[in-house]
Order: C-alpha cells, then sequence, then structure tokens
C-alpha cells in the first residue's frame, strides 16, 4: 500500500529546530566538542521552590484526575493576577485567560478556531516557524510580513496591500521578537490597534520573552495598549521566564470570544494540563521572583561577552533588549547558510540560519545565550581562526 501523506504536511519543510539537531549529533558523533547556540532552551535548572511544590502536588491523589479543559481556576487567577501586576492590565479568569500545555500548543491551535480555508493570515518574516505551519494546518494563506534592520525588525502596517488587509483574518506580532530581539513601543502597538480596527483584524500576540530583558528595560504587553482587548489575544509561557521548558505550561489572555474559541478547539484537541504541573506554575508565578532577577542577570553577562566578541571579530551586531537571543549579520558577502555550516564544521558551534526562519532573514544568524560565559568565550576564540 503506497502510504501519502496529507498535502497540508507536503507543503511545509521540516521543522527547522529539528533539522538543526540532527546536524549538530552528525558533527558530535565525529568527536567534535560542541558548543550548543542554537534552540532557545535554558541551561539552567528550575527554581528548586517550583520543583517542590511540583512534587508535593503529584502526591495529592486528587491532581491525578483529568483537568479542566480551560485550565485549573486557581491557575488561571494567579496568571491574571500576574498581569494586573506586571503590566496594569484587568482579566477576569474566567472568560478572559486560558490554559495552555506551553505557548506553542496554544499558538498553534489557535487558528483552527478563526481561520476558514483560504483565509489570510500575516505572519512577521523572519519568525517562529510555528506561525506560517499552524495557519498552513489550518488550511489557512500566510501571507508574509517582512521585518527588517531599517524598520527596526516592526511590520511595516502602512506598506500592506490594502486588498491583502481587507482579506486578513488574523496578523501574528511577535515582542520581544525571536529570532531578531527587536521591541516594540507603545506607539506601534496604538498603531497596531487602529490598523486592526481598520481592516476587522484579530491580533495574535506573542509574548514569551517579556521577561527576559536587560539593562532595566521592561517590555510592554500588547494588552496594556487601549483598544487591543477589543481586537486581541496574547500568549504567554513559564519556559523561558522560570526555566520550565519542558514541563509543557503557558497562558493566553485577551478578548473573551477569542479566549473561548481557543478553548472550543482546545476541549476537542486534549484534555489540558496536568493538575500538578498548574499548582507549580501559580508558585512560579506567585513565589520569590528572585529567580527572575538572577536569570537576568546570568543572560545580561552572557550577552555583553558575545556581542563585544563578535563585534571585536568584525561582525555587525547590537546589543538586544531582550530575549536570550542575539541577531549577527553574516561576514560581507556570506549566506546564512554556509555561516552556519562554516561554525558548525570548522568551529563545532552551533547556530540557526536567519533564512531558517523566513527569507528576510538570509544574510543573519542567531545564537541563543544558552551556555555559561565561560563557553561563551571559548566560542569567540574559535571564531577567530575563520577567515572572515
Amino acid at each position: 500500500m503506497e502510504i501519502i501523506r496529507a498535502q497540508r504536511l507536503q507543503k511545509m519543510p521540516p521543522y527547522l529546530f529539528k533539522e538543526i539537531d540532527r546536524l549538530r549529533d552528525e558533527v558530535r558523533s565525529q568527536g567534535v566538542d560542541i558548543i550548543d547556540l542554537g534552540v532557545g532552551d535554558p541551561d539552567q535548572p528550575t527554581p528548586a521552590n517550583i520543583i517542590e511544590r511540583l512534587a508535593e502536588a503529584a502526591k495529592d491523589p486528587s491532581t491525578h484526575k483529568y483537568p479542566a479543559y480551560s485550565g485549573m481556576n486557581r491557575f488561571r487567577a494567579s496568571a491574571a493576577a500576574w498581569y494586573q501586576r506586571r503590566f496594569g492590565v484587568d482579566l477576569v479568569p474566567a472568560t478572559e485567560v486560558i490554559t495552555l500545555i506551553g505557548s506553542k500548543e496554544g499558538l498553534a491551535h489557535f487558528p483552527f478556531a478563526f481561520v476558514n480555508p483560504g483565509d489570510v493570515v500575516l505572519v512577521p518574516s523572519p519568525a517562529y516557524p510555528v506561525y506560517s505551519s499552524s495557519t498552513i494546518m489550518a488550511s489557512g494563506v500566510p501571507v508574509e510580513m517582512p521585518l527588517t534592520k531599517e524598520n527596526g525588525f516592526l511590520p511595516d502596517l502602512e506598506a500592506i496591500d490594502p486588498a491583502t488587509a481587507k482579506a486578513a483574518k488574523i496578523m501574528v506580532v511577535n515582542y520581544p521578537n525571536n529570532p531578531t530581539a527587536a521591541v516594540a513601543d507603545a506607539d506601534f502597538y496604538q498603531r497596531l490597534v487602529e490598523f486592526a480596527l481598520a481592516n476587522d483584524i484579530i491580533v495574535v500576540s506573542d509574548a514569551a520573552y517579556t521577561e527576559m530583558a536587560f539593562d532595566g528595560y521592561q517590555p510592554l504587553s500588547f494588552m496594556q495598549t487601549p483598544g487591543a482587548m477589543e481586537v486581541g489575544i496574547e500568549f504567554h509561557s513559564l519556559s523561558k521566564t522560570y526555566n520550565m521548558t519542558g514541563w509543557r505550561l503557558g497562558f493566553a489572555v485577551g478578548n473573551a470570544e477569542l479566549v473561548g474559541g481557543l478553548g472550543q478547539v482546545k476541549s476537542q484537541i486534549d484534555s489540558g494540563a496536568f493538575d500538578a504541573v498548574q499548582i507549580a506554575g501559580i508558585e512560579a508565578l506567585e513565589g520569590d521572583q528572585s529567580c527572575v532577577t538572577e536569570m537576568r542577570g546570568l543572560y545580561t553577562e552572557r550577552r555583553d561577552v558575545l556581542v563585544d566578541g563578535l563585534k571585536g571579530l568584525g561582525l555587525e551586531v547590537e546589543k538586544p533588549k531582550a530575549t536570550f537571543y542575539v541577531w549577527c549579520a553574516t561576514p560581507k558577502g556570506m549566506k546564512s547558510a554556509e555561516f552556519t555550516k562554516r561554525l558548525l564544521s570548522e568551529c563545532g558551534i552551533v547556530t540557526t540560519p536567519g533564512n531558517g526562519f523566513g527569507g528576510p532573514g538570509e544574510g543573519y544568524v542567531r545564537f541563543a545565550l544558552t551556555v555559561d560565559k565561560t563557553r561563551m568565550a571559548e566560542a569567540i576564540e574559535r571564531m577567530k581562526k575563520l577567515d572572515i
């Protein structure tokens, strides 16, 4: 029997980070000492108080049953309280907050609630691949919004074709941004609300990196913007903030109809996040936040070592205000994939080619700040032998 995968899968390239893992393992098998600055997975452990709370909750038989589809009331209330403390945004936990099995899950499922076959979804490029792939899975049509250095790696709203804007059902934005590390200000968000209202567009804000900021900078939430609650939904994650990537816990907040639509999809697909993990999430959101402060200090040191080192090699790069990524221009005349390949084969350094995030990412490479500063300095030393 010939087994043929669905056309929606045939339209998608191999998942970027899966391919990077394959190439890394191939080089490592040759005995090379790998410095992995590719996938953004924190290298620090989850804080002890969160682990201890999980252990306690997992021993409670009441957490072993099916969880509520939209999440524990206590976790949603905790997320709403966190949003109020952090951003000054008031939310109704029962209708404007939903628990996710990680923000990636929620972002991937959201188009199924609102995208019909052929509907346009405006997606940034370069960007996290899930925005486009989830649109394709929902039979929508992703239309790229190029993010360029000249525009601060923000979508140029005025450059979007008016007919495309009117046809669009959703626009996705992500700030602080992966992979460019760009940030958005209040003026951009206000213009975005006005654009969305004028064109009847749902705004999806991926805010996974708001707590990974440096030098006193505090990233904004889209939901702080007047009018955002009318048009938007924002996805947040505990993964990066509390080093909980493997735990798979996040939440979405915003317009009750949008949150409800996502909840309806999730009720048909998954059975919710493990209650014990949600209880640990409450501890993360409500407990001692010194772990977040320490994390920022750690990544600041790494950022400075890497960026100063890259500049010393003559590469064009800026210190990011947020995220734990560094977006570096490739040496003149060198493509993203070529530079990435040379870093891996000649230096044993794993990075991510910018064009893997979309065509406008060509000419850049993304470094993740996921090794200690000693190894980061070693990576710079290894790069000195490259003829760039």
